[in-house]
């Protein structure tokens, strides 16, 4: 198998945007194009391959990452500029995630990133840059994703080719250089001109399936050659021997443009900008072209590193079917025909059914049974899975998202995905008893798919809490359980997800003695704590010195502190950012227990804690409202009721304006309600997280009477 595509042959792409910018769409065409699908399934219609989740096609979102694999051949040939329809040119493996666009379901763009070479960013012609597409692009710059982008929907009112580009270069980056340029907008939009082979290109037949080569349109002549030369002059910018050939005025051909244009992008010097309507089939197999000419293979990227367990000491795995085996499961999902599904992503070496392999994360062995590679919901079984491909086991029992899979004989611990902390919480009590037992389970099931879905007990009461990243995620967990598990749940309200932390420096004593007849209980605990910057997390120092408190009691002094910030000090929420440095104490050489040093710990930190100031943070959330001028005062002053800090408007022409802010999720409950309200339905927003901030005085009080 390895043989029948080669390493260089292979792309593993991510489409990647905004909510509602047609990466669906988009990728339905690639399927159509590259002969998976015999239909082309839309989103306004229910039947798309991609999402095939119940809830998405009703929704017409994406809420889990989808894999598929399809085949592509270029539409010209090495030494042609004409379409290549029928030719037995060399096909190329394209591994494609489509990810969803909205904010409460960023784990999936972001696990997808972590094992992808290269991404299609696409934009919404008519809006430009939106904030959810800021939050992928900053992602795929974290992991070093090289990218090109699909300016989309050219075919709509009010669409704008250049203003989208200049949307890109302000807010992205300055390095976007379109490489097609499109023929009119609006219901004119009828082709591209493609300014590698200065050729005007239509796309005809009932779904744009034939690309017609033609001259350039005398109208278009000069924006073409505008075009031409700031690409060949940007491309020329980026390779020593080519801006010898532009200074000296020399002609520079197509294969050293696309060449020098590859290296560009790999390096992420530069990012090329397709444009094209996929709704209306114009453009995307030039997309997929530049993904084969422009976006890296596995043999281009090389390498990875990670950490030998063994000698703690970095190693590297080369892209190669002959090297030991390295992976990264990347998603968990559960499956109704076949049970758990686990994606992973081959790194090195090749993996056989029925072999067995280390989790080297938790250090257990498992045996691999069948190997699967998905299109969608549908599965090809593999007798095994080579180097730079990816795929999905079946009957993993102990492993989870981020976790490396390796030889066993040649352990490696791959960078592990870090992910966003939940921001609201609600309370799920079963309906009956029958669904109680049923419940555990099928939450248990969808924390293990989902690492920004959390669960938890709460003691006192006996609640069960389920946290997430947004309403609708949580909404979207509660109706999965319905469906997908038969579990029928009381919802309580959301609540938001409250943090404490203080902001001084203070030191306390914890003693915990108690005496009842036979032997006694001791253990007496000094600390200090102090405060970290935002975000540092919480962590613990042993400075005892000369043996005062023996080494053995230290972890249970760690244990006893670490449950103290479980439930904090003002209003029962999380203690972060803090840092605790136990420096003194003494013990009893016959009372002196694990449990004794365990409470002492936690008494000591609650009162060090009580003694530093402490505050209740709440978490912020970045929101951006596209209003129609008519409505943006009533607009702008509700915002303001909710004590938003309004960071910019901007002008989107048509009539439009884009308000950027800052407001506490507290607030935000409910808004959509709010914003159809004050604007005939005219208004729409989206809303991320931003950051935890200090809350105010009067606003704290509320929420310690638990009115907030």
């Amino acid at each position: 198998m390895s043989s029948e595509y080669p390493l260089e042959r292979i792309r593993n792409i991510g489409i990647i945007a905004h909510i509602d910018a047609g990466k669906t769409t988009t990728t339905e065409r690639v399927l159509f194009y590259t002969g998976v699908s015999h239909k082309i399934g839309e989103v306004h219609e229910g039947t798309t391959v991609m999402d095939w989740m119940e809830q998405e096609r009703e929704r017409g979102i994406t809420i889990t990452a989808a894999a598929t694999t399809a085949f592509w051949q270029r539409t010209y040939t090495e030494d042609s500029q004409q379409p290549t329809a029928n030719s037995k040119n060399e096909e190329y493996r394209f591994n494609i995630i489509d990810t969803p666009g909205h904010i409460d379901f960023t784990v999936e763009v972001q696990r997808s990133l972590r094992v992808l070479d290269g991404a299609v960013v696409v934009f919404d012609g008519v809006a430009g840059v939106e904030p959810q597409s800021e939050t992928v692009w900053r992602q795929a710059d974290k992991f070093g994703v090289p990218r090109i982008c699909f300016i989309n929907k050219l075919d709509r009112t009010g669409a704008s080719f250049e203003r989208s580009l200049a949307s890109i270069h302000e807010r992205l980056t300055p390095h976007a250089v379109p490489v097609t340029v499109p023929i009119g907008h609006e219901h004119e939009h009828e082709g591209v001109i493609d300014l590698m082979r200065m050729k005007a290109v239509h796309f005809l037949g009932a779904h744009g399936e034939t690309i017609e080569l033609s001259d350039i349109p005398e109208a278009l002549r000069e924006t073409a050659d505008a075009g031409r030369r700031n690409l060949v002059e940007k491309i020329a910018e980026t390779n020593d021997a080519l801006t010898e050939k532009f200074l000296e005025g020399k002609e520079i051909s197509l294969e050293e443009l696309r060449r020098a244009m590859r290296t560009a992008t790999i390096a992420s010097k530069l990012v090329p900008v397709f444009a094209g309507s996929a709704l209306k089939n114009k453009g995307v197999q030039l997309v997929l072209d530049g993904v084969v000419d422009y976006l890296p293979s596995p043999v281009d990227v090389g390498s990875v590193k990670g950490i030998n367990p063994d000698t703690e000491l970095e190693e590297v795995r080369e892209f190669r079917d002959d090297a030991p085996f390295a992976a990264l499961a990347f998603k968990l999902q559960a499956d109704p025909y076949v049970g758990q599904l686990t994606f992973f992503r081959v790194y090195s070496g090749v993996l056989k059914a029925g072999s067995y392999i280390l989790n080297s994360t938790n250090g257990e062995q498992e045996r691999v049974g069948r190997i699967l590679r998905l299109h969608a919901n549908i599965r090809e079984e593999l007798k095994e899975l080579s180097a730079g491909n990816i795929g999905a086991l079946v009957g993993l029992k102990n492993t989870h998202t981020g976790d490396t899979l390796c030889d066993p004989e040649q352990p490696i611990i791959l960078e592990k995905i870090v992910f966003p902390e939940p921001v609201v919480s609600l309370k799920i009590e079963p309906k009956t008893k029958a669904d109680q037992e049923k419940m555990g389970l099928a939450l248990r099931r969808l924390s293990e798919e989902d690492p920004t879905f959390r669960i938890k007990g709460d003691t006192e009461t006996g609640e069960t809490i389920i946290s997430g990243m947004g309403e609708l995620h949580l909404e979207i967990i509660v109706d999965r359980m319905k469906r997908e598990f038969s579990v029928e749940a009381n919802v309580g309200r959301p609540q938001v997800a409250y943090k404490e932390t203080i902001r001084k420096i203070a030191e306390a004593e914890g003693k915990y003695i108690r005496q009842t007849g036979g032997r006694g209980q001791y253990g007496h605990v000094q600390l200090r704590v102090e405060p970290q910057e935002r975000g540092k997390g919480f962590e613990f120092v042993s400075a005892i010195k000369g043996g005062v408190i023996p080494q053995e009691f230290i972890p249970a002094i760690e244990k006893g502190v670490k449950e103290a910030t479980e439930k904090g000090i003002i209003a029962g929420f999380p203690l972060v950012d803090v840092k605790v440095t136990v420096f003194y104490g003494s013990y009893h050489d016959v009372d002196s227990s694990e449990a004794a040093f365990k409470i002492a710990g936690s008494m000591a930190l609650q009162e060090g804690a009580r003694q530093a100031s402490p505050i209740v943070l709440e978490p912020i959330m970045k929101v951006e409202v596209v209003v129609p001028d008519q409505f943006l005062g009533e607009v702008m002053g509700d915002l303001n009721s909710k004590r938003a800090r309004i960071e910019a408007t901007n002008d989107r022409g048509m009539g439009i304006r884009v308000i950027e802010a800052r407001v506490p999720l507290s607030e935000m409950f409910g808004y959509v309600t709010i914003l159809r309200s004050l604007t005939q339905g005219r208004a729409s927003f989206s809303m991320e997280f931003a950051s935890y901030e200090e809350t105010p005085v009067n606003v704290m009080q509320l929420i310690i009477e638990g009115k907030k």
